[in-house]
């Protein structure tokens, strides 16, 4: 017979079960935990061997080859670079699966903002593994993918009148999400608007609509031509300095859109803001040519769209409306790559109505997790600010281009295409060797990559060398480490010609 002691345990125990769900508990459990702590540790133990940059192996050339030629064959056509990962990697450091060791600086075009094998995101994706199902969407979602909401929410809230998020699995379907909200709100209250606005040199993605949205001819060969863009001016420096000053390239701009207003009225659905370029170039301008064009969107009813689905984070401000005081003007913004979920953001006014947005996936369980703690760090990090992370390596960035400039100055010619030879914002980085030349440069890409660096290019003549680098995790001191890699294969470049 039980005693008092254990009938009134059991019953305890009853009402704690009742007051949890068997999930909790099994999010709670000491063996799972434990098992969680067990693979974390492991990976940390072997990302720890991960130090330096190195050649490829010999012994694993064939294997290689093979897992190359593998690739080629389900693609269809070559990979851009030889690029396979081991599995592992260590903070700004990757290993390939031939065996090779790169300074990963464009981090999968600035998805891996915390590098390579991060025991903290590494326990958080094993934890988001072991739910029930992988995938959230329309008809079945976990808490995960609300949380993940309401920290970027909370944030976003802070400077602008974004109030609601939905997600999306890629940052070319929260544009199409955005364009919708637009071409509803429109036509629930002025009528259909057909037309849209974005800036010369922009990229959307390659959906058939955005495609036709981003300004490169390539993109779009063989796309029937069904959106109706009007492009304006991006805030070009080196232009402004030849009209005479800042102030008459914004009355340039501000004429054009005006321009545009007056030729098609009412038709303007929305004006897509990139507040720094991403495959432009990593262009800015100053806070009055943004202000200038979104007042005159305002006085007529034209959506202010901010797509940061690149520059998110990587600012000396996590949003780039922040940096550049203009959250007050925005009605939609986009956001996606460092946080793994990408998201539509909306105000009150724009909340579309049932049946707008809709998806199977929005996005899976480890995606919401480590997107979760992807916030959460760049919150509660010291990143931004004039004396933040952020800032501290652009300089240092900064620093080391010019002295690879004033070493060899033959890499660095002159050009009246642009200002300086190194730029961006924050950690969105570049410099412009060569000239500027795209073969060149596209060339460069490759021999940095064999001496050890990954990185890619942006622009439109000029183009440039850019960088996306895991500032979470990266040291300032491995600047000079990953320019010694640089200054071997421009040496190569410079060799060939």
């Amino acid at each position: 017979m039980a005693t008092t002691m254990q009938k009134q345990g059991g019953q305890a125990g009853s009402q704690t079960a009742a007051a949890t769900t068997v999930g909790e508990r099994l999010a709670a459990s000491p063996a799972l935990n434990a098992a969680v702590d067990a693979i974390v540790s492991e990976v940390r133990r072997h990302s720890a061997l991960i130090t330096d940059v190195q050649p490829p192996r010999a012994a694993l050339k064939e294997t290689y080859d093979n897992l190359m030629a593998r690739a080629v064959e389900v693609r269809g056509k070559p990979l851009l670079y030889p690029y396979l990962g081991s599995g592992i990697g260590n903070g700004a450091l990757v290993e390939l699966a031939d065996g090779s060791v790169k300074w990963d600086m464009i981090t999968g075009i600035g998805v891996h903002f915390f590098g390579h094998s991060d025991a903290d995101l590494t326990a958080a994706g094993v934890r988001g593994a072991m739910a029930d199902t992988l995938q959230h969407g329309n008809l079945m979602s976990n808490t995960e993918a609300y949380r993940f909401g309401e920290v970027l929410l909370a944030e976003a809230k802070k400077n602008s009148r974004l109030k609601y998020a939905y997600c999306a699995t890629s940052g070319c379907m929260a544009n199409e999400n955005a364009i919708k909200v637009c071409y509803q709100k429109a036509a629930l209250t002025g009528g259909v608007a057909p037309r849209v606005i974005a800036f010369k040199d922009c990229f959307m993605g390659r959906s058939v609509t955005m495609c036709q949205i981003g300004d490169t001819a390539a993109y779009r060969q063989g796309v029937p031509l069904s959106t109706l863009v009007d492009y304006m001016p991006f805030y070009d420096p080196a232009v402004a300095e030849r009209m005479g000053g800042s102030a008459k390239f914004i009355d340039m701009a501000a004429a054009r859109l005006r321009e545009y207003i007056e030729r098609y009225p009412k038709q303007h659905a929305c004006f897509i803001f990139e507040l720094v370029q991403g495959e432009g170039g990593f262009n800015t301008a100053p806070r009055d040519y943004f202000v200038e064009l979104m007042k005159m969107c305002k006085e007529h009813k034209i959506a202010v769209w901010d797509d940061e689905i690149q520059t998110f984070g990587r600012t000396e401000r996590m949003f780039a409306y922040e940096l550049m005081d203009v959250g007050e003007f925005v009605d939609v913004f986009c956001i996606g790559k460092m946080t793994q979920v990408c998201a539509t953001l909306f105000t009150e006014e724009f909340n579309p109505q049932a049946g707008l947005l809709s998806g199977t996936f929005t996005s899976s369980t480890p995606a919401f997790t480590i997107g979760t703690r992807v916030l959460e760090r760049l919150r509660d990090g010291n990143y931004y600010g004039k004396n933040g992370s952020i800032a501290r390596h652009h300089a240092a960035f900064t620093k080391q281009v010019r002295a690879l400039a004033a070493k060899h100055s033959a890499w660095f010619p002159k050009s009246t295409a642009y200002t300086d030879i190194v730029g961006g914002n924050g950690g969105m980085m570049r410099f412009t060797p060569f000239g500027g030349v795209k073969e060149k440069v596209t060339r460069l890409c490759k021999h940095l990559f064999d001496e050890g660096v990954i990185a890619f290019y942006c622009g439109h003549g000029p183009y440039h060398i850019r960088m996306l680098p895991p500032l979470g995790v990266m040291n300032e001191g491995d600047w000079p480490r990953v320019f010694a890699c640089i200054e071997k294969g421009m040496a190569r470049l410079a060799a060939e010609a």
